[in-house]
């Protein structure tokens, strides 16, 4: 559909429409293809520290 602007349509539920599809332009790509659930949001873990790869001492000092 094209047209100029002497002949698009408007009115008061287009505005809603536009507000809408404004709306889902902030949310990024990523977010709408691939939503991540709130609850899984809220619950992942902090990541915590970890010792560097061989440092650890396999040894058993019984």
């Amino acid at each position: 559909m094209s047209g100029t602007s002497e002949n698009l349509p408007d009115g008061p539920d287009l505005d809603a429409l536009r507000h809408e599809i404004d709306e889902l332009k902030k949310i990024p790509t990523e977010e709408l293809v691939n939503p991540t659930p709130e609850l899984v949001e809220e619950n992942a873990p902090t990541p915590a520290p970890t010792d560097a790869i061989g440092s650890e001492d396999w040894h058993d000092k019984r």
